[in-house]
């Protein structure tokens, strides 16, 4: 296995291409009958079981999984058409107690959970790799460096809603988990051997047993360039705007920048367009939309605009947070002295254990600690407070020392 602190003095072997899965491409699974054949099969075989799945981000609505694809010993590859097959409660009961290896987990795990697939146990390779230093961690990087062979990439962003799905699709949707326990396995020895096994799984069952996020409060305000609109009224204009292409991409199920881009809604609210005619000439909405089209959204443009004061947005809710560094030497200079010493602390202590400094722990985590610090700044103080943050134990007990005596350091 190539070291993950990769020397420039030996030039690593040319990878070997993975062309094709070892027992060819498995048929998609799109009806009843094959669907309990991969249940019986997946319960009956032994050992990690490598899941992955492919969502059509960028052309349907939300982040429903289109595919997914699964692999273990004694069962083989299966890829699942979770339209056909939206219900996969079955396949996840039969897997129970068995740990799924997923690389990025916390990307695939929420449409997974909405198909009915939940792990008990996971391992996240991309994770794992981050813990061991390596520099990069795409699945094709590390499968190169860790197991030396090359998996083409050339087919992550198309459309997995499609109908039927090309043979060189599911080609490559096969080898994403061909390889995925054999590196799951070589990352475990790697682990073990740094001495940082322990530290994953923790993260590992916290990410298992961590709850599906809540929906997002006014999601029209994480429209992009919201920072450019200042006035309520032109809130309001986007929050019309916003909510009337969800709603016609959902009911389309076509991504909603398909629709009318982010750029578009706010350029319109910036701009006082008296009709729809004025608003056909703004970036966006260009000739391509019919007349019916831009009717509808200037119709919610003139609705923003009859909110009466009272009932307009208000600006975005206070962040509980700590300000922005850049603004403490003003506000609180003990606390930016603080922060200063703390991160060269974190910094210091992460390049020493090789690992991003955002995994030894989370930078929001240390902002909050610096800014309001416990009373007493005491070791058992620190760690309470890192606990009450979400910090795994393995975090604590390294950052508490380094912390603590950031804190007892200054003012």
């Amino acid at each position: 296995m190539t070291d993950a602190r990769e020397t420039a003095t030996e030039a690593p072997p040319a990878p070997v291409p993975l062309l094709d899965p070892r027992e060819g491409i498995p048929p998609v699974t799109a009806s009843p009958e094959a669907f309990a054949d991969v249940v019986a099969a997946f319960a009956a075989g032994s050992g990690p079981v490598a899941v992955d799945a492919e969502r059509a981000s960028g052309y349907r609505y939300g982040q429903r999984a289109y595919l997914v694809q699964l692999r273990r010993t004694g069962a083989g590859t299966a890829l699942i058409d979770p339209v056909a097959c939206p219900d996969l409660t079955a396949l996840s009961a039969a897997l129970d107690g068995t740990e799924w290896v997923l690389h990025a987990a916390t990307q695939d795990l929420p449409c997974l959970d909405e198909a009915g697939m939940r792990p008990d146990r996971l391992f996240d390779t991309e994770l794992a790799g981050r813990l061991a230093g390596f520099a990069r961690v795409g699945l094709g990087a590390m499968v190169e460096n860790v197991l030396g062979y090359a998996l083409e990439k050339g087919h992550s962003a198309v459309d997995w809603s499609t109908r039927p799905l090309p043979e060189p699709w599911l080609r490559y949707a096969a080898l994403d988990v061909e390889l995925l326990v054999d590196l799951r396995d070589a990352l475990e020895e790697e682990l073990r051997a740094q001495g940082k096994l322990e530290w994953a799984l923790q993260e590992f069952a916290a990410i298992a047993a961590a709850p599906p996020p809540p929906p997002r409060v006014d999601p029209w305000r994480r429209t992009s360039g919201m920072h450019k609109v200042r006035r309520r009224r032109q809130m309001a204009v986007v929050r019309e705007l916003w909510n009337l292409r969800d709603r016609i991409a959902r009911e389309r199920d076509v991504s909603p920048g398909r629709v009318l881009t982010d750029a578009a809604i706010v350029t319109a609210s910036l701009e006082a367009t008296p009709n729809a005619h004025a608003l056909a000439a703004l970036p966006g909405f260009g000739h391509r939309m019919g007349r019916r089209q831009l009717e509808q959204w200037q119709a919610a443009i003139d609705h923003a605009r009859s909110i009466p004061e009272r009932d307009l947005p208000q600006p975005g809710p206070a962040y509980a947070g700590p300000p922005p560094p850049r603004a403490w030497a003003d506000k609180d200079p003990a606390a930016a002295a603080r922060l200063s010493a703390a991160r060269a602390a974190v910094s210091a202590l992460a390049e020493q254990l090789n690992l991003p400094q955002e995994n030894l722990i989370t930078p929001d985590t240390v902002r909050r600690l610096c800014w309001a610090p416990p009373r007493d700044r005491s070791g058992e103080s620190v760690a309470v407070f890192l606990q009450d943050a979400g910090a795994r134990p393995w975090q604590v007990e390294l950052t508490t020392p380094i912390l603590t005596a950031a804190l007892s350091a200054t003012p």
